[in-house]
């Protein structure tokens, strides 16, 4: 199994790619982006199918109205909703281990103390409070953020936290691979296979290959057919 760490630093590394993306048009021939052509006018069971995903994509690509800040031109939606979808993933993930693995600050020296002895009590509760590898509900909370606090907490570097439960870090890891893959999947950097609900005209079950920058190819499973951007191959 692939370790957090690594979904995680997927996350960081590939984020300014996300931003890059934004403005960039859709490869035609990224998963499930060029699907509409690939069975068309074959009069076979399996254009509707096409159809509905191709016209999904369509909606999707209608503009949001709430934007990351001023752009010159219209971004990718699906591209803005990876990101928002990764970042409040990630921020929220980051809050509730947080919550639970995140030592309070030190507290203040009772006024009764000594002068002396305050002070430096003191001085350390401040410095204690603003460390900077605590994690913060307010302020800068970003996806790249996150995911290197989270993998700081994975690998377990010092500093003002509790060591990670066995249940935390599944649940880190659940959510660092589900982030991972939405990223991938945005910049088609990932391979994929994907099974059609309806079936081909011999009654067998259609998977749809692509990703990693290759064109889709669909082939039936049952008949042996297969479908290419160029059209029907034996």
């Amino acid at each position: 199994m692939t370790s957090p760490a690594t979904h995680l630093r997927t996350v960081i590394l590939h984020w300014p790619d996300l931003r890059e993306a934004l403005a960039i048009p859709a490869m035609v021939g990224a998963f499930g982006l060029g699907l509409h052509g690939y069975l068309a006018h074959q009069g076979d069971p399996a254009t509707e199918e096409y159809e509905r995903a191709h016209a999904k994509h369509l909606r999707s690509k209608e503009r949001d109205p709430i934007q990351l800040g001023e752009r010159p031109a219209p971004v990718r939606i699906p591209v803005l909703d990876t990101m928002r979808e990764v970042e409040e993933a990630l921020i929220e993930q980051a809050d509730v281990v947080a919550s639970a693995v995140q030592r309070p600050p030190m507290p203040l020296a009772p006024p009764t103390w000594p002068a002396a002895d305050r002070a430096r009590r003191d001085q350390l509760a401040r410095a204690d409070a603003l460390d900077p590898r605590r994690w913060k509900w307010t302020g800068h909370r970003t996806a790249q953020y996150a995911a290197l606090w989270l993998l700081a907490r994975v690998e377990s570097k010092p500093g003002p936290f509790a060591a990670l439960t066995e249940a935390q870090l599944d649940e880190v890891t659940r959510t660092a691979h589900a982030c991972a893959e939405r990223v991938e999947r945005a910049l088609d950097i990932s391979s994929e296979r994907r099974a059609l609900e309806r079936r081909c005209a011999c009654g067998g079950r259609i998977d749809v290959h692509g990703g990693a920058g290759r064109l889709p190819l669909a082939h039936c499973t049952g008949c042996g057919r297969v479908w290419t951007e160029s059209g029907q191959a034996a």
